[in-house]
């Protein structure tokens, strides 16, 4: 990536709406106490309502933390994914960060590092967290040689189908992309929706670009294109955009995906309007273990490596990458307690998440210690297996060129764009930069 950037000032008005409209609407359901001596400011994205048990382990986390450090009370606010962006964003032009928070890595990091928001938290990891880490993960939160988040989770993208669904229209997971044309045509003869996507976040479309791109151009092509020694306009990613449009063309994905949010794809996935849907591993427990989700459903999710292209691409090759990860803001009042507790949040996360919320972690775990569902040990032997894994593109970019190409994805989706001016919009504002 380039160079230290700075975070772009919202204007008084927008950061004030904005700021109201995140307070009204978090879910704050984490107790916090006036009568502890040192307060630490905690802010997350796993509300009660839509992530229950990530929600559960992070109490009992807190809990147990408190317990240990008499004197010390977490002041906990519970945010969703987007309110939580938006509300950082506007407390990152106050100077007013919680003490401890969420972040992604990589381009999502820079204009907060560059405003010296984060603390470097080499440090900790050197003295604490050594050996936590799987290979590789904290590094995508290193930027100008320094670490500025701790990794909580690994995650890859898989294609899950319905395998009752597939058995009831005689078919096969496809293998290659011809044959997903071929599956895709029988189901839709058949009245069925053949993919969920809620594209109208536009990070689901871009996994489906990304594979393709994956496929057609080889595990470098599109990183080469962002980091700058490549293009967009090199024929591979024009390709693989054509084939984003054929799908479209093709009635593969579920009527008015445009205007979906993910939710609402996974809703038609998981009611079984939908037989196949790309997602990551952050939701591998609705397949699994989640027993609010009916069994005769998780007993029916199967998934497959995204298929090879024109017969060229590794399987063994994958979009994902760290997910969120902790970081201690720089300005803190608290920041050795904040330091100290986000240590431990790390420690404890790793086996918790993966016994009671299904979460791949960033930390080493024995799994083969755990009693685990199957698809579980299945997808960490895909991880140890893999041959590559490429970084969300819209995490590796910048905020600024990141919105270019999630508006340029809904737009290629809509087929308001062609590949060739898809590849043009970002090669623009990457140039810019």
């Amino acid at each position: 990536m380039g160079g230290k950037k700075t975070l772009t000032v919202l204007s008084s008005a927008l950061a004030m709406s904005l700021l109201l409209t995140a307070c009204s609407d978090s879910e704050s359901e984490g107790a916090s106490s006036a009568s502890g001596d040192t307060e630490v400011k905690f802010m997350h994205l796993w509300p009660e309502g839509s992530s229950k048990k990530h929600f559960d382990v992070v109490n009992e986390i807190i809990a147990d933390y408190e317990a240990e450090n008499e004197g010390v009370t977490i002041d906990l606010e519970v945010l969703s994914n987007e309110q939580y962006k938006d509300k950082l964003r506007v407390l990152s032009t106050s100077g007013d960060l919680p003490d401890v928070g969420m972040t992604w890595a990589a381009g999502f990091l820079e204009p907060y590092v560059g405003g010296n928001m984060f603390a470097p938290l080499d440090d900790l990891i050197a003295e604490e967290l050594s050996d936590a880490f799987v290979p590789g993960t904290a590094e995508a939160y290193a930027l100008d040689g320094a670490t500025y988040g701790l990794p909580l989770e690994l995650n890859i993208v898989s294609l899950y189908y319905n395998s009752a669904m597939f058995e009831e229209q005689g078919l096969e997971p496809p293998a290659t992309y011809e044959e997903l044309l071929e599956v895709v045509d029988a189901f839709n003869e058949e009245g069925i929706q053949p993919i969920a996507l809620g594209n109208r976040d536009a990070w689901t479309g871009s996994m489906w670009y990304m594979y393709l791109a994956d496929r057609l151009g080889g595990a470098d092509t599109l990183n080469k294109a962002i980091d700058r020694t490549g293009s967009f306009e090199d024929p591979a990613l024009v390709e693989a955009a054509a084939k984003v449009q054929e799908l479209v063309d093709r009635d593969a994905f579920v009527n008015g995906f445009n205007g979906l949010a993910d939710e609402e794809a996974k809703s038609m996935f998981m009611s079984e309007q939908a037989p196949m849907y790309l997602i990551a591993t952050w939701d591998l427990p609705n397949y699994t273990t989640n027993e609010t989700v009916p069994q005769e459903f998780r007993d029916s999710v199967d998934y497959m490596n995204f298929p090879t292209v024109e017969g060229e691409g590794d399987t063994n090759s994958f979009v994902g990458g760290p997910g969120v990860g902790l970081f201690v803001a720089e300005e803190s009042e608290v920041k050795e307690e904040a330091k100290d507790f986000a240590a431990h949040f790390v420690k404890a996360w790793g086996e918790e998440a993966v016994t009671k919320a299904g979460v791949i972690p960033a930390t080493k775990v024995d799994a083969d210690s755990l009693d685990l569902p199957q698809m579980y040990i299945d997808i960490l032997n895909e991880l140890n297996n893999a041959s590559n894994i490429t970084l969300f593109a819209d995490v590796q970019m910048s905020p600024d060129t990141a919105q270019v190409h999630l508006d340029s994805i809904q737009a290629l989706f809509g087929n308001e764009m062609t590949p060739e001016e898809f590849g043009k919009a970002h090669e623009d504002a990457l140039s810019a930069e």
